[in-house]
């Protein structure tokens, strides 16, 4: 059976669509700091309370931090310096909204909760860290469930949260997703430790 005119359309639209993209100026640099700029004004947001706005802006410039990668591989134009970047402007766009909001739970007088901020920004460090230092031994450390991804989202829901529901009580959405962050990051820290470890200590295959 042959396809229909119709059927084939949409395809078609996708794929001259990609392929406008692909042809045209933009790099995946370009995503890359698109994304941070939004992460940063994101942030802005946080630092003055408006956590709502503030958890919006920092979920849609993570996903463009998402996007630069996938059209770096479709469109061909990604760099090694483009990659650098990509992990680079991740660390401090999370970061900053970390310190974000460890000054609203301080101006709150909530000391442990902004503390907890600052072991939460560690945690997601070591995280990337224990990868980045894995792959320069020439083994994968991608195990583990506190990856950028499940870390963006939860951040995200505890800032909207909190901004919906309130934060002046100790006990919130934001530091309840900032604890649950320096819990999978410690978690995984150690996952990837023990997984690098036991692949490191491997005597090589026979040939």
């Amino acid at each position: 059976m042959t396809d229909t005119p119709g059927a084939r359309a949409p395809g078609e639209r996708r794929e001259r669509a990609r392929n406008a993209l692909i042809e045209s100026r933009l790099t995946p640099n370009a995503i890359s700091l698109t994304g941070i700029a939004l992460v940063v004004i994101g942030a802005v947001f946080v630092w003055f309370d408006h956590l709502i706005v503030g958890g919006i802006a920092f979920a849609v410039g993570s996903i463009f931090d998402t996007l630069d990668g996938r059209y770096s591989r479709m469109s061909g134009k990604g760099s090694q310096f483009g990659a650098f970047l990509d992990s680079t402007l991740d660390r401090l766009g999370e970061g900053l909204t970390l310190f974000a909001a460890a000054y609203v739970f301080a101006d709150q007088n909530q000391s442990v909760n902004a503390a907890l901020c600052a072991f939460a920004v560690l945690a997601s460090v070591m995280v990337s860290y224990t990868r980045a230092r894995a792959e320069a031994l020439n083994a994968d450390a991608k195990v583990g469930f506190g990856s950028r991804p499940t870390r963006v989202v939860i951040l995200s829901a505890g800032l909207i949260l909190a901004g919906l529901l309130g934060h002046d009580d100790s006990v919130n959405p934001l530091s309840i997703s900032v604890w649950i962050l320096g819990a999978i990051g410690t978690v995984t820290t150690i996952q990837r430790i023990l997984h690098v470890r036991r692949v490191l200590e491997e005597p090589p295959s026979a040939v």
